[in-house]
Formats: structure tokens, C-alpha cells, sequence
């Protein structure tokens, strides 16, 4: 038996213990994982140090390296993002639904947890807490495979976490961090189709093909985050540019920031130089089409390219259309299903807007960088899902869940001529 089917055994049966565990013991566990967090914090610091030094080395930069990042307040952030989760409502054995038949039959649909889950990601070791916290409150046990430039940051987090656990009497394997980070160990991992339930990859758009390509386990699919902000002809200027800058600069290396602008031609006039000159202030590299460039000169050419392009970086793609039709058409063609953002005054353009598109998350009025599990009342996200599957959108701890039928009867038989007298 292989080692990683091993460590996928002694999860599976770890399962069990999570999912038998109550409200209040599922709520003391992640209060005392947050507490080890926060009392390993110069340990996690140290381990995340190493693991920066070797990735600057191996020419690491950019949004890669800021994901990989942890400092004092990013830890904290890690814990009271687990102390949020703890304070969320238990999905598991909630009725969804509930009916008596005709007959006297009782039906309800019941949360129950999947399982085994399998996360496979790069560069965060805040995942690391995230998903086993979202993973625990649903009642499952977790499989976590990082990324090799992150394996010291994550050891320390799991160190913490099995800390935890031990004080609790549960068993470490629920938690299980894989260490082996041969591609050919990560493939047989997503091949446990007898053990693994679901898997879910977090990272770059290389990694989740290469998930969805050898997986016989379910996959959650996030390919890129290519949101779109559209500022309607009924704008209000001031409320555009605050969600046009804070979507695109406040942290431009995450799915959730802003790839392109879309106005129309209407506003274009008085809004396109504001805009350019507060993006060319926080050093944006702006790259727009021909109508877009006659307005404001000095803006480069945008090409098919840069409008399918999930930049992660302060670069933004813009461009003039005549009307919302024209916009919704632009992000069909271009959009990744992830977060769609309208800048509008109309009620009747944002109800157009939020029904023409089948984006996961769409936005009225607020910013992009709201789509984010930990910001929508999940306490955290394990993943952005743009895969129509159970879960779609941010995934919190019931995106971990499924409904299965619990009947009750009084010994209804379905055919009474096979009734025993």
C-alpha cells in the first residue's frame, strides 16, 4: 500500500470523530486552534521566513510572493478568521426541509458532511488554517497538499492545529498535512475515488487544469477570476471611481480584483480622465481600445488578449460600449463566471444587469473585492467555486455539506398486497 493511500485511510476513518462532534465541542476545538495560532505565531514566522528566502531565490515576485507572505497581523487575521467560523451556525443535521406524504410518511432533507476533502493549493499557508477550520465545522476530515514554497509555513500552521486536536482527543490524521509533494503522489491522491469525496484546488489556472485532468474525485473548478466592472449610463462618478480603485489597487494579486472597465459612452467623457488619472497615480498600467484612447491619450491599445487576461497585477483593460446590452455581451465573451460588478443609478439596468449574466457573484453598487467568503458572513472561504456543481460562488462550511432524505414512517408499505398479516 502506498504511503499517500495510507495517509488517505487514516483520514477517512478519522472522519467519523468530526462528524459526530456537537455545536459547542466543534466551537471550543477552533476557539483552541485559533489560541495555538496565536501562541506559535514567532514559530509560524520563523517557518514562513525560510519559505520567503527560497522563493525570492528560486525568482518568486509579485502576487505569488504576497500570497506566500505572513506577518503578525496576517496571522491574527488567520485566527479570528477561525474564531469567525466557530461563531457561524452548525450546518450539519440542520432540516432543510420538511413534509408529511398522504400517507403518513415524514420526509425531511437533512446536512450531512461529505466526508474526506482533498485540498490541493499554492502560496497560502492561510489556507492551510482556513480549510481545515471550514472542513471541521462541516464535519469533514481533510487531506491538505500545499505547494512546495509554502511547506514550512504550512508544517508550522498544521503543528499548531494538531496541538488542538490532541487537547481535544481527536485524532491528528482529521487534519492530515501530505508532505510528499511529488506531482506523481498528488495524482494518485486525486484517484482515491474509493476515499476522497471532493477535491478542491486553489491556486493558478495551470494547477486546476492539471487537477481536473488526472482527478476521478469530484473536482470544485475556479479557473481565473476575470472581473469586470461596467459603470452605467445613470452613474454616480464619485461612488464609480471608489469601487473602480479599490477593486483594482487595493490588493490587485487576488481573484476578486478588478481586470477590466467597461463604460459607457454616454459618461465616458467625464468619467474616463478621472479615472485614468487616479489609476496612473497608484501606478496602474492601463490599457483601453481605440474610443477609450481618443478620450484619454497616452492610454496603450488593448488587445484580445488583455480582455481575457486574469492580470493579478496593476494592469487594467477598459473599454467604451454603447449600452448595457453591449457590456453584458463584452463579459460573456471574456468573463470567467467569477464577480461582475454594475456602477449604477437604475434599479432597472442593475436588475438587467444581474439577470443577464451567470456570473457566481454579481455587484450593485459595492466593490469586487467583496467577493470573498470571510466578507459575504461565511466566516472564511475554503475556495470561490465557478463550477456548477452543489456549491457555486464563495464556499463557506455548508458548501461542504449535502441534503440527503431522512423518512420516517409508521410502518407504511408501499405495495399493502405484500403486507404480512
Amino acid at each position: 500500500m502506498s504511503d499517500i493511500r495510507s495517509l488517505a485511510l487514516a483520514c477517512r476513518d478519522a472522519a467519523p470523530a468530526l462528524a459526530m462532534l456537537g455545536t459547542e465541542a466543534k466551537r471550543a476545538l477552533l476557539a483552541d486552534m485559533a489560541g495555538a495560532l496565536e501562541s506559535h505565531v514567532d514559530a509560524i514566522l520563523a517557518a514562513n521566513a525560510t519559505d520567503m528566502q527560497q522563493a525570492a531565490a528560486k525568482g518568486v515576485e509579485g502576487a505569488m510572493l504576497d500570497r506566500l507572505r505572513l506577518d503578525g497581523p496576517r496571522v491574527k487575521a488567520i485566527a479570528q478568521a477561525l474564531r469567525d467560523v466557530a461563531t457561524l451556525p452548525d450546518p450539519v443535521g440542520r432540516v432543510t426541509r420538511r413534509e408529511t406524504l398522504p400517507n403518513g410518511v415524514e420526509v425531511e432533507r437533512v446536512r450531512i458532511p461529505l466526508g474526506v476533502i482533498a485540498m490541493i493549493y499554492e502560496a497560502r499557508p492561510n489556507v492551510t488554517a482556513d480549510a481545515a477550520a471550514l472542513c471541521l465545522m462541516a464535519g469533514n476530515a481533510v487531506m491538505l497538499r500545499g505547494g512546495s514554497e509554502a511547506i514550512h509555513s504550512n508544517g508550522a500552521v498544521a503543528a499548531a492545529l494538531h496541538e488542538a486536536l490532541r487537547t481535544h482527543g481527536l485524532p491528528e490524521a482529521a487534519i492530515t498535512l501530505v508532505e510528499d509533494l511529488r506531482r506523481e503522489t498528488m495524482v494518485e491522491l486525486l484517484q482515491l475515488s474509493d476515499i476522497v469525496d471532493l477535491a478542491i484546488p486553489r491556486g493558478g489556472e495551470g494547477l486546476i487544469r492539471f487537477v481536473a485532468e488526472h482527478a476521478r474525485v469530484p473536482v470544485i473548478k475556479h479557473y481565473k477570476g476575470v472581473c469586470h466592472l461596467y459603470v452605467d449610463r445613470s452613474v454616480d462618478i464619485a461612488l464609480a471611481l471608489n469601487l473602480l480603485v479599490d477593486g483594482k489597487t487595493s490588493r490587485p494579486g487576488v481573484c476578486n480584483a478588478l481586470e477590466t472597465l467597461l463604460v459607457h459612452r454616454d459618461v465616458a467623457a467625464e468619467f474616463l480622465p478621472l479615472a485614468v488619472a487616479a489609476l496612473r497615480e497608484r501606478g496602474v498600467d492601463l490599457r483601453g481600445d481605440d474610443a477609450t484612447r481618443a478620450i484619454a491619450p497616452g492610454v496603450g491599445g488593448a488587445s484580445e488578449e488583455d480582455y481575457a487576461a486574469e492580470y493579478l497585477d496593476l494592469i487594467l483593460a477598459m473599454r467604451v460600449v454603447d449600452n448595457i446590452d453591449e457590456a453584458v455581451a463584452h463579459i460573456r465573451r471574456y468573463g470567467s463566471d467569477h464577480t461582475e460588478v454594475i456602477a449604477t443609478k437604475d434599479e432597472t439596468a442593475a436588475k438587467k444587469f444581474i439577470h443577464a449574466l451567470r456570473s457566481a457573484v454579481v455587484m450593485v453598487n459595492a466593490s469586487s473585492r467583496f467577493s470573498d467568503g470571510g466578507q459575504l458572513g461565511l466566516g472564511a472561504e475554503i475556495g470561490i467555486s465557478t463550477t456548477r456543481l452543489h456549491a457555486y460562488g464563495p464556499m463557506g462550511a455548508e458548501s461542504l455539506t449535502i441534503e440527503r432524505f431522512v423518512v420516517r414512517g409508521k410502518g407504511q408499505v408501499r405495495h399493502p398486497e405484500s403486507r404480512i398479516a
